[in-house]
């Protein structure tokens, strides 16, 4: 049976006006600075009619797709930014640009049979969102968590067109996952699994056409199961059809690093922007994942210290900064818990209540799921002096929590800029799979590096540009949604 985690962990959304939400208009002052073909009076009305027509679309989104509160969430926060665009590029909104965006082009929801080691035959739900191809073929993972359903895919298809958009490549928007917990199976259980649901999404996916990932669940080894399957029914090795390969059958160097080395960049970057930077600076991680990981990792080279990361069973605190050869034993050889990092580590203490954000430090990088951090955990951080937040995950900050960083004044960088750079990655190993070529580790990692910094600097820019200085997801969003918003017009309606 699946677990709803999806209701434990997400903020219930609901239309802006039974919430009496009101849209920012202090965003929408900073285009009077500048010259405007509109009057004083003109700007204000027009933000006031684009207010409430805004604030209708998002009823109309939460209308045709009921219960999906992740989704509503997503789709409001991408909202909240759209009103100075919309003032001073109106055809956006003539062209229908922002309802067409909402509805993805393609929706795929099948059946996943398969034996477990017992001789029982298990049956679960897979999904595939084909979002948004203006750009170029869909891209984005693939999640296998007992709390996927629709709702959680929209959203994570919908945050990819505007991440996908920001790195410049040309890549679409897309997600997909099942219901299935890895978590206790086999691996002869988990090849099964693995081969029944690419026995169904083959006939949806193809380099230049949809090139799923991994994500939660899914890895090297099941990347490689869902490979071999999709190579022995079609009868051809399409490299590119797939991302997150193994280096030896067709993979990028940096791509298992991507994530996790891209939000340090970014954060990097957000420190250089105030003339600071890493070294020094005490930083708490949440997860001990891939991305957890090799963020810990480039922090270290950067001259950080991790006071302290987490897993589903607890933290671990160890202030005289964590010893990551010991977390990779534990999380990636022997696959602990991360209380075993503290039984090896006389100066760690584990913890098992209360909230890994309680800890003071100068960052904090979320890292595990959405909605992990809420309202009163921001608090908590503002309190002991937090100056950065960069999300690591998709959406782990609740609505409430980004606000309370904002009005603090803390410099906070939202998922769709901070960790685009799997993703980039992902589109890096299908340049070299189209040009048969393999690049070393310090190239992939410079092109990585530079294609942060570019995101860092066009969020930045945008921000400014619309009135929102130093605003990141102001910035994120509109610069995300113009490129995607002119190709859709460029295409024509479709």
């Amino acid at each position: 049976m699946r677990v709803p985690g999806h209701a434990q962990t997400c903020v219930q959304a609901i239309s802006c006006r039974s919430i009496g939400y009101r849209w920012q208009r202090t965003r929408f002052r900073g285009i009077r600075s500048r010259p405007l073909a509109l009057s004083e009076k003109e700007v204000v009305a027009t933000v006031a009619v684009l207010d409430e027509k805004i604030s209708d679309l998002f009823d109309q989104v939460v209308a045709r797709n009921p219960g999906e509160a992740e989704f509503h969430q997503a789709v409001r926060e991408v909202f909240d930014s759209l009103g100075p665009v919309l003032a001073k590029h109106p055809h956006y909104a003539d062209a229908g640009i922002i309802r067409r965006l909402t509805e993805p082009e393609r929706q795929i929801i099948f059946r996943v049979p398969w034996m477990d080691d017992q001789g029982q035959v298990q049956v679960n739900r897979g999904f595939r969102v084909e979002f948004n191809s203006a750009l170029g073929p869909y891209k984005g993972g693939l999640r296998f968590h007992p709390s996927v359903y629709l709702g959680v895919i929209k959203f994570l298809g919908f945050e990819q067109i505007f991440k996908n958009s920001l790195t410049g490549l040309p890549i679409g928007g897309g997600k997909g996952g099942a219901d299935f917990d890895p978590k206790g199976r086999s691996d002869g259980e988990i090849m099964r699994f693995c081969q029944s649901f690419m026995t169904e999404l083959y006939r949806h996916i193809g380099e230049h056409t949809d090139v799923p990932a991994g994500d939660i669940g899914v890895g090297g080894r099941e990347i490689g199961y869902l490979f071999g399957q999709y190579k022995r029914i079609t009868n051809r090795y399409e490299s590119g059809v797939l991302t997150g390969k193994g280096l030896a059958w067709g993979g990028s160097q940096v791509r298992t690093e991507a994530t996790g080395y891209g939000v340090v960049f970014f954060v990097r970057d957000m420190l250089a922007a105030v003339d600071d930077k890493l070294d020094g600076k005490t930083v708490v991680v949440s997860g001990s994942g891939n991305v957890a990981i090799y963020a810990i990792e480039k922090i270290q080279q950067l001259g950080g210290r991790v006071i302290a990361c987490s897993d589903s069973s607890g933290y671990v605190v160890d202030e005289a900064g964590i010893d990551l050869e010991l977390l990779k034993e534990i999380k990636n050889v022997k696959r602990g818990r991360i209380g075993d990092y503290a039984e090896g580590r006389s100066s760690a203490r584990f913890v098992t209540d209360g909230s890994l954000w309680n800890v003071p430090t100068d960052i904090a990088i979320p890292c595990a799921t959405q909605n992990e951090l809420n309202g009163a955990d921001a608090a908590q951080l503002v309190k002991n002096g937090v100056r950065i937040v960069a999300e690591g995950a998709n959406m782990p900050c609740t609505p409430e929590a980004v606000r309370i960083f904002h009005d603090a004044g803390v410099r906070f960088a939202p998922g769709k800029a901070a960790n685009a750079g799997g993703v980039a990655t992902s589109a890096l190993e299908m340049q070299q799979n189209a040009s048969r070529d393999s690049w070393t580790f310090g190239y992939t990692e410079e092109r990585l590096s530079e294609i942060m910094s570019s995101i860092h600097d066009l969020c930045l820019h945008t921000a400014d540009e619309y009135g929102a200085a130093g605003n990141y997801v102001t910035g994120a969003n509109i610069a995300g949604f113009i490129k995607v918003a002119d190709a859709m017009l460029a295409l024509g309606l479709i």
